[in-house]
C-alpha cells in the first residue's frame, strides 16, 4: 500500500491511511502480502445449516474495524493476537480444511484483509468445491461487498444495533445501522435465496448459498432487536423466503464488560422470550438459539490450531 490507491478505506471507518506504516481502527498492519489468522480448524458451533455434519472450516482472522466491548472474541478482535502468513499460505489453509472434509470455508472477520483473501482465492478457486462463507459484523462497506462478488456463497453478516446510541457506545459507530443495511442489501442481490443440499442426516440440509443474518440480544437491549426484527419484516427486499434469520442468546460477559455494569450480565429469560416471540409473530425463517446456548464452551480456543 504504497499510493493514494492504496489506502485503506476498506470499511466504513474510511481510516485512509497506509497500512504498512502504520495501523488504522482495526489495529491491522504490515506486509501488504500478509494476513494475521488465530485460527483454522474445523467448528461445530454455527449454525446447523452451516457447521452441518462434519463443520465448518473456519478461518479467524484477528483485528476487527469494530472491536466491541462486549466480543467474546475480544483476545483476537480487540488484542490482535493471531500469527502473521502470506496470502500463499492461507490459500493452502482453505484446501486443508476442504481435505478435512469442510463443509464450507468460513472466513471470519476477513473485511480488513478483503485483498489478500482474494489473492488467496484465486489461487484455489478451481480446486475448491465447497461454499465460501463470509462471517462478518455487518459493519461492511458497499463497494467492499461488491469486491467479494463471485467469490463468496454464503453472507452471515450480524445485524447487532438500529439505535445509533448504541452502536456509538459500544462499538464507537453511530452510523452501524444505516451502514449496515446497505451492506446487507448489497449481500441480498448476490445471493437473493437460500440453496439448500441435504447432508447426511435427512434432518439437517446444508446451504450451498444465501443469506443468514445473525442478532444477538443484548442485556437490557431488548427493544432495540424489537426495533431490528420489525426493520426486517419492513425492509421491503427482503421476506421470510429469502433470507434466514439467527437470533442468538449467547451473551457472555467478558471481563471488559465490567466498565459496563449494565452488560455485566447474562440475558434474562423475560427479554429473550419477547424477542423470540416477535420472531415468532413475524414467522422468519432459521434459527432461535436456546437459552441454555450462553456459556463461554462456546468460544473456541484461539491457539494458532491449523496455522
Amino acid at each position: 500500500m504504497n499510493n493514494l490507491s492504496m489506502l485503506c478505506n476498506l470499511c466504513p471507518r474510511q481510516c485512509n491511511i497506509d497500512r504498512e506504516i502504520s495501523a488504522g481502527f482495526c489495529k491491522a498492519c504490515g506486509n501488504s502480502d500478509n494476513v494475521t489468522v488465530s485460527r483454522a480448524a474445523l467448528h461445530f458451533w454455527e449454525e446447523p445449516c452451516i457447521s452441518g455434519e462434519n463443520g465448518s472450516g473456519t478461518v479467524f482472522f484477528s483485528n476487527c474495524n469494530l472491536r466491541c466491548v462486549f466480543c467474546q472474541n475480544f483476545e483476537i478482535s480487540t488484542n490482535g493476537f493471531g500469527k502473521e502468513i502470506s496470502y500463499k499460505r492461507l490459500a493452502e489453509i482453505f484446501l486443508e480444511l476442504q481435505d478435512k472434509n469442510a463443509e464450507n470455508i468460513n472466513l471470519v472477520t476477513p473485511t480488513h484483509y478483503t485483498y489478500q483473501i482474494l489473492k488467496a482465492l484465486d489461487m484455489v478457486k478451481a480446486q475448491l468445491d465447497i461454499p465460501v462463507v463470509m462471517n462478518c459484523g455487518g459493519y461492511e462497506s458497499v463497494d467492499t461487498i461488491k469486491m467479494f462478488d463471485g467469490y463468496i456463497d454464503i453472507y452471515l453478516p450480524d445485524l447487532k444495533y438500529k439505535s445509533s446510541l448504541l452502536s456509538e457506545k459500544y462499538s464507537a459507530c453511530p452510523d452501524y445501522f444505516k451502514k449496515a443495511c446497505l451492506a446487507i442489501k448489497e449481500m441480498h442481490r448476490q445471493a437473493p435465496k437460500p440453496v439448500w443440499e441435504k447432508g447426511i442426516d435427512d434432518d439437517i440440509r446444508i446451504l450451498k448459498r444465501g443469506l443468514i443474518i445473525r442478532h444477538l440480544v443484548l442485556p437490557g437491549c431488548y427493544h432495540d432487536s424489537l426495533d431490528i426484527l420489525d426493520w426486517l419484516n419492513d425492509c421491503g427486499f427482503l421476506t421470510k423466503y429469502n433470507f434466514l434469520l439467527s437470533l442468538m442468546s449467547q451473551f457472555t460477559p467478558t471481563s471488559a464488560c465490567e466498565n459496563f455494569p449494565e452488560l455485566n450480565r447474562q440475558i434474562t429469560t423475560f427479554e429473550y422470550n419477547k424477542v423470540a416471540d416477535r420472531a415468532g409473530q413475524y414467522g422468519f425463517r432459521g434459527y432461535i438459539q436456546e437459552r441454555s446456548s450462553a456459556h463461554e464452551e462456546y468460544i473456541p480456543p484461539f491457539d494458532l490450531t491449523g496455522i
